[in-house]
């Protein structure tokens, strides 16, 4: 693309001078992608046939792409920007089965036999995680570390105690803690024992080397936008280059084409935020994280850049996206969270990711539809996503390779649970609803005064605009109306983009799709009729 050069991590960078202003210093940037190297596969540019086409080339796509070639199928990855680089290239990189207080919730609305499935399936991803390393001899900063759930809050007691028994009894080792080696009290813990963490790009770019060739492929800069579902299957690209194939999988983060399953409707998007910092202090180990809101994660990781020191990464304060206050106020409540934690003697790295959660909080992986038997689907990972893709990518290619899978039951995507399905689909879309319909009654001005490095909303000629100016004057205009379901678009003062806060699509401040389900660019408007 002709902004590639301009993006890092998918979030557009200006002047250093902008974030100071912010008192951040530095623009957002990925600790995963700033410390591996960029990679540098071909844009599709014919026509191909393969047996397996696979949109999404991140960690759900590039392990279903190394493990169905060793099946001796042909693969053909389909990425709409550079490889782990999005969701898996912005996470916290936590490879655990605890999934902050599920369990318990689990066991009440799915029966105990289900919830067995989902805990067995993630404790399983990570031994498969760490023996697929040794066994490819990859460095990628992987340990066994426990996994701590805890609480500051009296409210939260007992339901740590009542995890605590649910997930002892789908045989987790598991224990219960009243302190933590933290600077600070808490009020109760559970402990997952035996869990692990790495960086997730040190871990995927070697699989994705053996990928690409012998008649298998990995595309970048490629943006599938068409689907038609004949024998074979066509994936038809931006540039109207066709990828032909037996079977499909759609791990893109949101599945953009639904193929009638309604996914819209049945998920909803979620934005959280990390530091990466130096600390005075040593970082205990462990990765721990808050059963309450607004969110606390922390976990260390070895810095390539100071093998002397550790960097630790401090993340939460999610919300909805398109929605709450400023979103520089998220990464300025971590950094104080940071400060008033520990002696913080640099703050080198901040990103931001987004999520999507379904409504019964397990993900929908499997075929599309009962009508689409090879379209295959993985999505809805909230925040769990490191050991859920690689079970995804695990189930997908038992799918095809075998026809079934012992987790398909649990994650089949066409699954409906009375309790507590209905009661989320309706409150999900309520909000979805009143963004839709009030969002466009809102009023806004017919003229502005912008500063550098603000945006604002205005109406010019009947036309609802979004306005940018950037640091060095130049404005930038685009039509804020989401090119998926007409939503109106909200500025995202800490990432600079224009997001959608119905299902999630973001735009860059020049139009361009950062991610879906959107996939058609904003209009852009002539930027020299909005300058005062």
């Amino acid at each position: 693309m002709e902004f590639r050069n301009l993006i890092l991590g998918g979030i557009y960078l200006i002047k250093e001078s902008f974030y100071q202003k912010y008192g951040f210093g530095n623009p957002p940037q990925s600790y995963w992608i700033a410390s591996t190297h960029s990679t540098n596969y071909p844009v599709l540019d014919r026509d191909i046939k393969v047996d397996v086409a696979i949109v999404g080339g991140g960690l759900v796509g590039i392990t279903a792409a190394y493990l169905l070639k060793q099946e001796n199928l042909k693969v053909a990855v389909i990425e709409s920007d550079k490889i782990a680089e999005g969701t898996t290239g912005h996470t916290t990189a936590k490879l655990t089965s605890q999934h902050n207080l599920i369990y318990d919730k689990l066991i009440n609305h799915l029966g105990k036999e289900k919830a067995e499935i989902y805990a067995g399936a993630n404790e399983f991803a990570i031994d498969f995680v760490e023996n697929l390393i040794n066994e490819k001899q990859i460095d990628c900063d992987f340990s066994r570390q426990p996994a701590i759930v805890y609480t500051q809050s009296d409210q939260y007691i007992q339901k740590i105690q009542k995890e605590v028994e649910a997930a002892s009894s789908l045989g987790i080792d598991v224990k219960y803690l009243d302190s933590l080696p933290l600077p600070f009290e808490v009020k109760a813990a559970e402990q997952f024992e035996n869990q692990a963490q790495f960086h997730p790009r040190k871990f995927l770019l070697p699989l994705a080397e053996e990928v690409h060739g012998n008649g298998s492929y990995i595309f970048e800069q490629t943006r599938a936008v068409d689907f038609h579902e004949d024998k074979p299957i066509t994936v038809i690209s931006e540039n109207g280059y066709k990828v032909t194939a037996d079977h499909v999988i759609i791990a893109s983060h949101f599945p953009a084409y639904g193929s009638g399953g309604y996914y819209f409707a049945r998920m909803y998007p979620d934005r959280s935020y990390a530091l990466g910092i130096k600390t005075k202090e040593e970082f205990p180990g462990g990765m721990y994280i808050t059963a309450e809101d607004p969110g606390r994660s922390l976990r260390f990781t070895p810095d390539n850049n100071d093998q002397n020191n550790q960097l630790v990464i401090v993340a939460g304060e999610h919300h909805k996206t398109g929605q709450g206050p400023n979103t520089n106020q998220h990464y300025q409540n971590l950094i104080n969270f940071a400060k008033e934690t520990y002696t913080v003697t640099d703050i080198l790295y901040r990103w931001s990711t987004q999520d999507y959660t379904t409504l019964d909080d397990v993900p929908y992986v499997g075929r599309i539809t009962s009508k689409s038997p090879n379209i295959y689907v993985a999505t809805g990972f909230r925040k769990w996503g490191m050991t859920n893709s690689i079970v995804s990518a695990i189930l997908l290619k038992d799918l095809i390779i075998k026809g079934e899978s012992p987790w398909e039951p649990v994650y089949n995507p066409s699954r409906f649970e009375t309790d507590p399905m209905i009661k989320n689909f309706v409150s999900s879309n309520m909000e979805v609803a009143k963004h839709l319909i009030g969002d466009k009654l809102k009023p806004v001005p017919s003229d502005f005064d912008i500063e550098p490095g603000e945006a604002k909303v205005i109406k010019y000629q009947g036309e609802k605009m979004g306005v940018y100016k950037d640091e060095g004057g130049e404005i930038h205009a685009v039509n804020i109306t989401c090119t998926h379901m007409g939503c109106d678009l909200i500025w995202n003062a800490a990432e600079l983009s224009w997001d959608c806060p119905c299902h999630g699509s973001r735009f860059t401040y020049r139009g361009d799709i950062i991610e879906g389900p959107a996939l058609k660019s904003l209009q852009t408007r002539d930027p020299l009729r909005f300058n005062p």
